[in-house]
Parts: C-alpha cells; structure tokens; sequence
C-alpha cells in the first residue's frame, strides 16, 4: 500500500504543480495557506494613496504613487506616476500603479536605476526566520503589465546586514497582464532586527545602467555587488510610448505562493497610516499667544500612532478662529511632533481680538490647506 506524506497548514487547498509523486508510489502534497495576514506587503492592491493619485516630472528618488510603494530613480529619465485603474480582469483589484517614461533614456550608463520599493520593519519580519537554521524563503508574487518583453529583475536588500538576492522573471507579452510568482531563497545568516527599523526592501526594478548588471545575476544571498543586482534587466525607460504598471503584490514566509490575499479598504488605510498621514483643514485647536499676532501650541490628537516620530509639511493656506473672526495663517514654527500628537507655534496675517491665553482653533475660511505627516522607512 502506497503511502500518503502531507506537508500542510489545514484548512487549505493545494494549486496543481504542489503535488510530487516518487518512483515509490508516495507523494508528497505542499499546500498553500489561506489563513489572514500571510503576506507582509501592506496596500498590495495599491487601493490606498493618500498623498494624491498623480505625480508629474518626476526625475529623483522620494514620490510615493500610492502608499507604501515608494518610486526610486537616478538619472534614468522622467516619469509621471499615476494610482490607475487599469487591473487584471476578474481578479477583485481595482487599482495599480501607472509608470509613465516621459522623458526616454535609450542609453543608461554608470549607477542609474528606476524601480519601486516596499520597505519592511524588522519586527514584522521575523515569521521568515532569517539568520537561523528554520530561514523560510521569500514567496513573491505580483500581476504586472510590461510594455518590454523579456527579462525582469525582482530583488531583496537586508538593511540589517548588508546583503541581498535577486530573482529573474520574463514578461512574454508586451502590454499584457501577467502574474509572476518568484521564490527566492531562504537565508540562515543574518537576522532581522526585531525592532520599527527598515530591515527589508523588496524592490521592482524597471530599468538599470551598465553598472548595474555586468556580473551573473546574484540569486544566492551574499554581499551586494552592483554589477551583479540586475543583470538582463530589459529598459523600460527607453521609449516615452512605455508604460508600466504593478499591482496584486504580496509576500510571504513560503515556499509556494497562494493566493491574493485581499483586505478591506479601511484596514489598509490604517496599516498605511502607521506611515503616513494626510490631513485636510486639520481642526487644530489651542491658545493665543503674548505677541501681537501669534498663537502657540496649536494641535491635536493623531488618528493611529506612526511607526516613529514623523516630519511634518505643512501646505495651502488656513485660517485661525478667535470666536469673533478670522485671520490667515502666514508661517509655521517649531512644529512639535510624536507618534501621536502633532502640535506647533505658528503666526498669522490680521489681527486677533482675544487675548492672551484664550482658546483659537484652525478653521478652513474658505481655503485649503494640508498637513502631511511622514514616518516612512
């Protein structure tokens, strides 16, 4: 009688390539998990984008398309970025990032690189064991519509300690859907630190400079070498007619890729907001200050605490409320900011009629302002 191995998480279903017979007549069946919060990537849907849907003329490292998704670039074209509607039919995703080349660069040389990067904290990271004896590998999977055919470079960077694997996957089809699932290997040195630090990039490269690639692809984890993070990786960028576009992007301690895993819009939205916070018209609320035209300390109770002590930018133009009328604030000062509160001095344009120590509170006076708050990794 024939004897039945199971490697399993129950409560599961197994895709057709997870099963494996032996000459022996056994098999062993791997199955793939669909319990909640497997992945690691937050907004993977790319459904959350609280700083603004479109961004144009970007040339340098720093613009957020969507939350989380950070887009990374050196001296490799323009690009206008875009939170897009354009998905994968029948696959529940609504939106995806857009990457629009406006200005091509046929040619790269030296250190330039596009790509998009998800960065992870340590202590989110450990269910991958990473430096012992039990390191998971890295299940990455993703939907992506490439206007290059050909090679593509998906790679891990460890903060922590110094060292990084890349993974290769083919578009066969120009301008076409297509899911890629990658696994890349575990690593049994090195852990991740267990702490709100940026232990982890997974990065999605989307054109590189010669020296960038030269050297074999580096799929073991080793020390970084650029000639050998992206090697064979096509140039998206080399045509202003080039658009690419990512979404369905997940990540899990596995060696088999299930799944999409699906979240509620507003249980993204917070998991996001531990990043990020983007308040429009803030009600701030505090008290006149000694000066002619001042008020201090002027704040409010954030609505979920952020990974770390954020830095504040503050745009547009409110107005304050002395209960008998308004006047426009002129500048900002000593903003004072934590995990949970934001508060700040600031100076305004007419005259209060309260005095010192009485109430004020924010108000919109027919303008619009913003407050961003940003503890991004």
């Amino acid at each position: 009688m024939s004897t039945l191995k199971v490697d399993a998480i129950r409560h599961n279903s197994a895709t057709s390539d997870a099963i494996t017979t032996a000459a022996d007549g056994t098999c062993t069946a791997n199955i793939t998990s669909n319990y909640s919060n497997r992945s690691v990537v937050y907004n993977g849907a790319m459904k959350i984008a609280q700083r603004g849907t479109s961004f144009t003329g970007v040339t340098a490292s720093g613009t957020f398309p969507v939350d989380r998704f950070l887009f990374h670039v050196g001296s490799l074209g323009t690009w206008t970025l875009t939170q897009s509607t354009d998905v994968p039919t029948g696959q529940g995703l609504s939106h995806s990032i857009k990457c629009d080349v406006t200005t091509a660069n046929a040619s790269p040389s030296g250190t330039a690189y596009a790509r998009i990067d998800q960065r992870f904290e340590g202590q989110d990271l450990q269910r991958f064991c990473k430096g012992t004896s039990n390191a998971k590998n890295f299940a990455v999977s993703f939907w992506v519509k490439s206007p290059k055919t050909g090679t593509h470079i998906v790679q891990l960077q460890d903060q922590d300690n110094s060292r990084n694997v890349s993974k290769a996957y083919t578009v066969s089809s120009a301008n076409t859907w297509e899911k890629k699932e990658l696994i890349l290997p575990a690593d049994t040195t090195g852990a991740f630190g267990n702490d709100n630090g940026g232990s982890l990039f997974l990065c999605f490269y989307l054109a590189v400079g010669t020296g960038y690639q030269g050297g074999a692809l580096q799929t073991t984890w080793g020390t970084p070498s650029n000639t050998t993070r992206a090697t064979g990786q096509v140039n998206v960028a080399d045509s202003t007619f080039n658009d690419f576009y990512l979404t369905g992007v997940q990540m899990e301690a596995s060696s088999y890729c299930s799944e999409f895993e699906h979240r509620s819009y507003g249980e993204e939205l917070m998991r996001c907001m531990r990043y990020c916070q983007v308040y429009v018209n803030p009600k701030l609320r505090g008290v006149r200050g000694s000066n002619t035209n001042d008020f201090h300390r002027m704040g409010m109770t954030l609505l979920n605490t952020l990974r770390a002590d954020p830095t504040a930018t503050w745009s547009g133009v409110q107005s304050v409320y002395d209960g008998s009328g308004t006047a426009s604030i002129t500048g900002i000062s000593s903003p004072y900011v934590d995990t949970v509160s934001f508060e700040m001095d600031s100076s305004v344009s007419g005259t209060l009629t309260v005095g010192t120590g009485s109430a004020v509170i924010a108000y919109t006076g027919g303008n619009e302002a913003t407050l961003t708050l940003s503890a991004e990794l």
